[in-house]
């Protein structure tokens, strides 16, 4: 078993080094920011995600007050925060976001303290613990906007890379830059209809079945008219899920019998009445943001074309503009996945510039044809 790390104290240690200062003095900025992160999105709370927030806010302060007496006199010497820090701050105090609360899931996950002699066990164990808890957090806040978010980002994705391709592959014919521009408005329009009427069609057809298969109430007003001893109630729960000890104590519950010698802990149980659906948008929701994110991502391949750019340096052009986009849409997808924003943005980016390779080459091949 590793000895435990209690931390240093002055002492007990020799003077810290000038070295230690400085980061200790870090460490302290770190954690005095981490705690005014956590009470600026607890303004923006209620209930217990409020709670939840002080209270790690209050954990950050004891890690504050570790390296405050660590520091001693050197504490007081003013130090700024990491940018990161920093700017997870600003963005925690103007917006309140889930993109905030995925931002500092990340943070607590790169916490040094595992491998900071100065900090104590309980300090790095309390970050790992802070990022479970702020991962729960953040993924209500997923859960909140994951319908009506999936739609605006696979319907710009889906319209950046599409309207790409398609003027890529036409370009690559050798036809006039005008012929180029009208098939990216038409692929525009096309696609735009096509996703907001599919979007509408999926998310109503998804709450039509969860619809079905959510348990009624109908228990509550058959369970006085049965009998305990030989009722269907009890094949009711089993069917949602239950085991047999559970549905007969649920049953009895139901029925109003109150002197049963089943397990109270049984009340506890989650049958399946008691989970709640996953958020998935509304139809007209999601229709309207993948017809409007759509559109904007099938706007940005064809922007050079409006302004009158022609032949290779309208191509370029484009390339850049979708490129960019696409690193947005990558990393922002990474961002409230909670996984790393370079990955997915650079997967993003190659998706969409293969698409377009692929419809490019295909171009030139036809386009050998052309008279």
């Amino acid at each position: 078993m590793s000895p435990s790390r209690e931390g240093p104290t002055q002492s007990s240690q020799a003077p810290p080094s000038s070295r230690d200062i400085r980061l200790w003095r870090r460490y302290l900025a770190d954690e005095r920011a981490e705690a005014a992160i956590y009470r600026d999105l607890a303004r923006r709370r209620d209930g217990e995600e409020r709670a939840i927030l002080l209270e790690l806010a209050e954990a950050e302060g004891r890690h504050e007050q570790h390296w405050r007496d660590l520091l001693g006199e050197h504490a007081d010497r003013p130090t700024r925060p990491s940018f990161r820090r920093s700017l997870l701050r600003t963005m925690a105090r103007w917006f309140g976001s889930v993109f905030v609360m995925a931002l500092a899931q990340r943070a607590e996950g790169r916490s040094p303290y595992s491998s900071e002699p100065a900090a104590t066990n309980a300090m790095a164990a309390d970050e790992l613990i802070h990022e479970e808890v702020i991962r729960g957090l953040a993924t209500r806040g997923r859960a909140r906007l994951s319908g009506n978010f999936r739609a605006a980002v696979f319907g710009a994705n889906d319209g950046l890379v599409s309207n790409l391709a398609l003027i890529m592959g036409i370009g690559a014919t050798g036809v006039s830059s005008g012929f180029i521009l009208f098939s990216g408005i038409a692929g525009l329009l096309a696609g735009a209809l096509s996703m907001g009427a599919g979007e509408y069609v999926s998310v109503r057809s998804q709450r039509e079945l969860l619809s079905a298969t959510k348990p009624t109430q109908i228990t509550l007003t058959a369970a006085p008219d049965l009998d305990l001893k030989a009722n269907e109630l009890v094949l009711v729960y089993r069917a949602r899920g239950m085991t047999l000890e559970a549905a007969e104590h649920r049953a009895a519950e139901r029925m109003g019998y109150l002197d049963c010698d089943c397990d109270p802990s049984l009340s506890l149980h989650p049958g399946v009445e008691e989970v709640e659906y996953q958020e998935i948008g509304t139809g007209w929701n999601a229709a309207l943001s993948s017809f409007l994110f759509f559109s904007s991502g099938a706007l940005v391949p064809i922007l050079p074309y409006i302004f009158g750019l022609q032949g290779l340096p309208a191509i370029l052009v484009s390339l850049v503009l979708v490129g960019l986009a696409l690193l947005v849409t990558g990393g922002i997808v990474g961002l409230l996945s909670g996984a790393s924003p370079f990955k997915r943005a650079m997967r993003q980016l190659g998706i969409g510039f293969g698409a377009a390779l692929a419809t490019y080459l295909l171009g030139l091949l036809f386009g050998t044809g052309v008279a």
